[in-house]
């Protein structure tokens, strides 16, 4: 007998229960909701899947999978929620080809994307980002095969039965055809997500008209008074950012994880200065940085640092005193942690810059001026604390990995070929993932749409061109690509080290 809900592997800390549609995704969605399960974190809602983060030490995965497989996926009918009108110019990318894949005229196409209202069902993949189902099912189209690497905020776009509007600029794989200047996620609204499940989208053809933006009231953050202690950035690098630990459990709403990308890093930093381990710090990738004290500061360096740099331990900084982390020679994430902790304003109660969604404090540049907090709670360490060994370019890393939840859709050669041969780190790299080249690409043994489902840090996804992604801490929380494999959890700190060049081999664990 066929399984109702069938329950795969989603890394350390994650199951993916699978059923048959929507409406029985929604409905478990629903259950478990309703009566959680002890030790669920959290809850991702997709096509035909709820991703299951849980607390290893509270359940177990055995236990967790009994209890999915018992859950109803019968649900009471939901009323239809307000309409939203979204006005589109429908001059998309994508569009000549999505008309040529559908058979139809591109005039066509837009007449029936406008037609009838869709729904949304879902959220997911980025904060505002709405999954929207009920359309004419002659727009059901595949992703693009390979992924572009940034879409403009405002495209309108079509993957399998949904469509949505990408809320940011951010990478994705579904076919554009069209823009608007409806702003979908606005943290200065009380609710920031302009759509919600159960809502209603009508789209407009409203021509050129449609892409006249409100003009952005928000100020910029106010610089800290004079005298008062903070960091002022003379160099930020090539990508610097504010991190802490980040915004666990909001996924359901779009929202990833973010923080360091090297989360051992940053807690050893913060141990150095008597910080909390989630104290805001700089986190730079590929080194680059440089900053001047303002007022007597206590710092530490951990992490990818540059030949020079009093690295894994506490410092004084005078008044005035600049500091240069270098061009590092192992590793590609540095952390610098100042006593009292980075005082950036909260959002969704983290510091943390997520590059993705957006969401926090805009990467650092050339004359960004930090305050620093009083957030300290123990002495400054008296004597270093040296970190792990750190890859170098070129060198080889090995990477724990746990099989699925998508490995099925991969042949027996395709998995010898993942865990067989090296993976080079390519410069398309950054915060949302490591993007990675390999001699033979990986094939799949499927060549249907796969529907969008929750992904995990340390997912790693497989787009048509066999080129694997490794999402890293601002990953899309939901993506429409076969995930083949999860890094381990005892690892992901390491491979977000891997540099710009350097290889990775896989190794399957249970």
């Amino acid at each position: 007998m066929t399984e109702r809900v069938r329950v795969l592997r989603a890394g350390s800390d994650g199951l993916l229960a699978e059923v048959a549609d929507l409406d029985e995704a929604l409905a478990l969605f629903g259950a478990l909701s309703a009566a959680p399960p002890a030790g669920v974190r959290e809850l991702v809602p997709a096509a035909r899947t709820v991703l299951v983060r849980f607390d290893p030490a509270v359940v177990t995965a055995e236990a967790l999978t009994a209890d999915l497989r018992g859950r109803p996926l019968t649900a009471a009918g939901v009323a239809d929620g307000p309409l939203v009108e979204v006005a589109v110019c429908y001059d998309g990318a994508d569009l000549e080809e999505v008309a040529r894949l559908c058979g139809l005229a591109p005039d066509e196409v837009v007449r029936r994307h406008t037609a009838t209202p869709w729904t949304v069902a879902f959220t997911g993949f980025a904060p505002g980002f709405a999954y929207l189902s009920g359309g004419d099912p002659a727009l059901d189209v595949p992703r693009r095969s390979e992924p572009r690497t940034s879409i403009p905020a405002g495209s309108v776009g079509l993957a399998g039965p949904f469509s949505g509007v990408y809320p940011r600029v951010s990478p994705g794989g579904w076919q554009l055809v069209g823009r608007t200047a409806a702003t979908m996620w606005d943290l200065g609204r009380e609710e920031p997500a302009l759509l919600a499940p159960g809502m209603r989208v009508r789209f407009v053809d409203a021509g050129p008209d449609a892409l006249e933006r409100p003009t952005p009231t928000s100020a910029p953050p106010a610089a800290p008074a004079a005298g008062e202690r903070a960091l002022e950035v003379l160099a930020p690098g090539a990508l610097g950012v504010v991190a802490d630990l980040g915004r666990p459990d909001r996924a359901s709403q779009g929202v990833a994880r973010s923080g360091a990308v090297d989360r051992g890093a940053l807690r050893r930093a913060n141990r150095l200065v008597g910080n909390p381990p989630g104290a805001a710090a700089l986190e730079v990738a590929g080194g680059g940085l440089v900053v001047r004290a303002r007022g007597d500061l206590v710092v530490a360096v951990t992490g990818a640092h540059g030949p020079g740099v009093e690295g894994d331990r506490a410092v004084g900084l005078d008044d005035g005193d600049e500091l240069d982390l270098g061009t590092p020679e192992h590793g590609m994430v540095a952390y610098l942690a100042v006593r009292g902790g980075v005082d950036a304003e909260p959002v969704l109660g983290s510091r943390s810059t997520d590059v993705l969604s957006g969401v926090g404090p805009p990467p650092l540049r050339a004359g960004t001026v930090l305050a620093v907090g009083d957030l300290h709670e123990t002495a400054v360490a008296a004597v270093p604390e040296p970190g792990p060994a750190l890859p170098a370019p070129g060198e080889v890393t090995t990477v724990d990995v746990l099989l699925g939840p998508r490995d099925d859709w991969f042949d027996t050669a395709a998995l010898a070929t993942f865990v067989g041969q090296e993976w080079t780190v390519t410069p398309r790299s950054n915060r949302v993932g490591l993007r990675l080249a390999g001699e033979h690409a990986l094939e799949r043994s499927r060549d249907e749409e796969l529907p969008s489902e929750g992904t995990v840090p340390g997912s790693v996804q497989v787009p048509p061109n066999g080129q694997p992604v490794l999402f890293t801490a601002d990953h899309p929380v939901t993506g429409g690509y076969p995930v083949v494999a999860v890094v381990a959890r005892h690892d992901l700190d390491r491979v977000g080290q891997v540099p710009v060049g350097g290889r990775i081999r896989f190794r399957a664990v249970q």
